[in-house]
């Protein structure tokens, strides 16, 4: 490595990993930390996003107390995480619950997701955000030994370390691995957020986060910070049919409520009239790709985070948890090779070191969350191809009551999975 003083880590993608990394290592005199997104103006595009125990734990652990403020983030009054009702008869059928103990402010929320990244961003000096910014590749100098990253404008960044952070479909990932290139699963999310107000009449709404299971769909209905409330319906089509409705569509393109409305046209009362008051909807097509062999990329000193890392296509709404789990290793591993009172740059073998603990913190987890998904993601196909043999509503609710149980995967401790690595690593060096 040369001599130049400050570890540079450039990070692509200015999304809930990528603040979060941003923020975890903000206090290190001696890093230097700059983001390049490619959109021309840093907001979030996105309805709702949910954030288990694990989640809310480390934005506190990052400092991101705004976060957790009721003013933004929603909780369950009953602190059940999720509540699972009938499609035709309402009735609560099941809930999920917290398996250890969780503080309060650490419960299961729910937000807008322009708040969550709002308020993330708060945490980030805006001098080094860096926007209208899309990666096209990365290059090795080799008079500098540093990475030189061009975007597609034909500017260019140098960094010591690159952390690819730009989403399911990343540029940085399928650039180093091409085969790595996402599908669409077939399934196809219909969200809209809009002030209470519009669902403030109905009688019986439902006041927490609520999943309606039918036999061919689901709906989620929730209320959100600052008086939103959002809703989520879905359909379910085969990827590899040629005429497969939603086959062409766009992250947050364009709905239609009266195609919503035919969807649940068969639905109970109250799931009739959530819907009716629903002022508009947009589309979110479900993409999914498998498991990477390695995270360590780039000779050693590009690695990735969020979907960009685990593009798993739907893990039990667990997807911005374990993006701020992500950030918080990666930062943890760059520190434990690179201290604040480090009298100098690590070496490259320490910072393929710095990328390997961070690997091992986390790749075990998400690839069981990602074939955990992707199982689900083929039952769901199943049912849909089954339509001469309708589910039974016995089946129906056998089937809500045997679910799986995510709190593996809303609970994880990074902290522990991090120190148990950390402690190999120190034995096994």
């Amino acid at each position: 490595m040369t001599d130049t003083p400050n570890l540079r880590i450039a990070i692509v993608g200015a999304g809930i990993a990528g603040l979060g990394a941003a923020i975890a290592l903000k206090n290190h005199p001696a890093i230097d930390v700059q983001i390049y997104e490619k959109a021309p103006e840093l907001k979030e595009i996105g309805a709702s996003i949910a954030l288990g125990p694990n989640g809310m734990r480390t934005l506190e652990r990052l400092g991101v107390e705004n976060a957790l403020d009721d003013e933004i983030a929603f909780r369950n009054k009953t602190k059940y995480p999720m509540i699972y009702r009938h499609w035709q008869t309402n009735e609560i059928i099941s809930t999920d619950s917290h398996a250890g103990e969780v503080q309060d402010r650490h419960l299961t929320s729910r937000f807008y997701r322009a708040h969550l990244h709002e308020a993330l961003a708060q945490h980030v000096e805006p001098s080094r955000i860096h926007l209208s910014k899309s990666f096209e590749s990365v290059t090795p100098d080799a008079a500098t030994q540093s990475l030189l990253i061009t975007f597609t404008d034909k500017t260019t960044a140098t960094a010591d370390i690159i952390l690819g952070a730009d989403g399911i479909h990343s540029p940085v990932r399928t650039f180093f691995v091409p085969t790595s290139s996402t599908a669409w699963t077939g399934w196809v999310a219909f969200r809209s957020v809009f002030p209470y107000s519009h669902v403030a009449h109905i009688k019986d709404l439902p006041d927490e986060a609520n999943h309606f299971w039918g036999p061919d769909r689901t709906f989620f209905v929730s209320k959100l910070g600052k008086d939103l409330f959002t809703v989520v319906g879905s359909y379910q089509a085969d990827p590899n049919a040629p005429d497969a409705p939603y086959k062409d569509s766009t992250w947050n393109s364009d709905g239609d409520v009266n195609v919503l409305k035919e969807f649940y046209k068969d639905w109970s009362p109250l799931v009739r009239q959530i819907v009716d008051a629903v002022p508009y909807t947009r589309i979110y097509p479900n993409s999914a790709a498998q498991a990477l062999d390695t995270w360590v990329l780039g000779g050693g000193r590009v690695t990735l985070a969020g979907d960009a890392a685990h593009a798993h296509g739907g893990a039990f709404a667990a997807g911005g948890s374990l993006a701020l789990d992500d950030a918080w290793a990666f930062a943890a591993s760059i520190l434990k090779v690179f201290p604040e009172n480090a009298t100098r740059k690590p070496t490259e073998e320490e910072i393929l070191k710095a990328l390997r603990i961070y690997e091992k913190t986390r790749k075990p987890h998400t690839d069981k969350v990602m074939s955990v998904v992707h199982d689900n993601n083929a039952k769901k196909l199943a049912r849909a191809s089954q339509a001469s043999e309708p589910e039974t509503d016995q089946q129906l609710r056998a089937r809500i009551k045997n679910r799986a149980d995510p709190s593996w995967i809303h609970e994880h401790d990074v902290q522990q999975a991090f120190a148990q690595v950390v402690a190999r690593e120190d034995i096994n060096p």
